[in-house]
């Protein structure tokens, strides 16, 4: 199958397709391609076999897992350091269930994922924001601000890299500033790394994983990762988080109580599918994303007469667009009238921007720039 072939979604219970029926949709981080024929197979044969009992991960996820971490970050981790998860969202929840109480503070950067920072109502805790900011051509973060922000009651910093919606892949040089800044501060550094596979050039923009840390910043530190977005099966609902330390490790798994759900059998055959026989098919995906980029560059570079500005998108497959020139409050809600729909950046905590999901055939990412242009263009 081809990542040019248009897959037809709308009827098959897609929140990205189904949630507004009469809008086509560009919003939800959730591809439009067919999951590599590995995962599919690995699924069929689990199937077939009938049986859908309570799972546990079973041998060859966790070979998979390590072999992943090794390759991919030069990273030797134990199969005790994973902790297996029903999803990145709830990961979160339970981080700051597990590390704040309430009164706490957790601390992020935005414009961020909606989630960073609403999870700490979880946990009672108040959320506390610092905005990135431009430096040099790329965001990056506001370093004097965080030191303004931590105070005795930030208790967990909450990490989006690759970030989401920015699309920056930030550097080991950020990261380990980062990971001193949260030691220093006494604050537990949660790095969400969903989107690592999804780095659109790693010669010119390497990937730097929590992991890559000192093994003494790594002991203040919780990596969450997951294969669903880059092998599109996040409706399977399947992460994990590794934790070095044991502490660390023991008091996250104890808060999950009885909230978190069980995971789904076939989430775990298809996340060892993935790991184990995936990567042919991520590299293709990777170089389709990155000529769906640079149709987006061009287009808003040649047709939104110079009234879209958006950062070079290093990672993800969602383009971030500043509208701000534009006259409306609201652009996501005004693309509604040409028959699009794409995320609105007030829930990023960002107004008068939009997200554009391009993990689609070229074909439709053309189709939903002509929309942009005709709904902002022509309001």
């Amino acid at each position: 199958m081809s990542f040019d072939d248009v897959i037809l979604r709308r009827g098959t219970g897609s929140i990205k397709w189904d949630l507004r029926p009469e809008l086509d949709p560009y919003w939800v981080a959730d591809m439009d391609f067919a999951s590599p024929p590995a995962v599919i197979e690995a699924l069929q044969k689990r199937v077939a076999h009938g049986v859908f009992g309570y799972p546990i991960p079973h041998k060859g996820l966790r070979e998979a897992i390590l072999n992943y971490l090794s390759s991919r970050f030069q990273f030797k981790t134990k199969v005790d350091w994973i902790v297996h998860l029903g999803g990145l969202v709830p990961a979160l929840s339970l981080a700051a269930r597990a590390f704040g109480e309430p009164g706490d503070e957790l601390l992020t950067c935005t414009p961020v994922y909606p989630p960073f920072v609403s999870v700490a109502r979880d946990a009672g805790m108040k959320t506390v924001t610092v905005d990135h900011v431009m430096s040099g051509g790329r965001w990056t973060f506001d370093w004097e601000g965080l030191e303004q922000a931590a105070t005795a009651k930030t208790k967990i910093f909450l990490l989006c890299n690759p970030q989401n919606p920015l699309g920056r892949c930030f550097t080991g040089e950020e990261i380990t500033r980062i990971a001193e800044f949260c030691q220093a501060k006494g604050i537990l550094l949660v790095s969400d790394e969903v989107h690592c596979d999804l780095v659109l050039d790693e010669e010119k923009t390497p990937f730097f994983s929590a992991l890559h840390l000192s093994e003494e910043l790594r002991q203040n530190t919780i990596v969450l990762l997951s294969p669903s977005k880059t092998y599109n099966v996040a409706g399977l609902g399947y992460a994990y988080a590794v934790i070095e330390n044991s502490s660390i490790r023991g008091k996250f798994k104890s808060a999950r109580g009885h909230t978190m759900p069980e995971i789904n059998c076939l989430a775990y055959y298809a996340a060892e599918a993935a790991y184990r026989d995936g990567e042919s098919w991520r590299q293709d995906l990777l170089s389709y994303l990155r000529k769906n980029r640079d149709v987006i560059s061009e287009f808003v570079a040649t047709e939104m007469q110079g009234k879209i500005v958006i950062p070079d998108i290093e990672a993800t497959y969602l383009a971030w667009m500043d509208c701000s020139s534009f006259a409306f409050e609201n652009p996501a809600g005004h693309l509604e009238k040409a028959g699009l729909f794409v995320s609105d950046g007030s829930y990023f905590r960002a107004k008068k921007h939009i997200r554009f999901n391009f993990g689609c055939a070229q074909s439709r990412v053309l189709e939903g720039l002509g929309k942009i242009k005709s709904g902002l263009l022509n309001y």
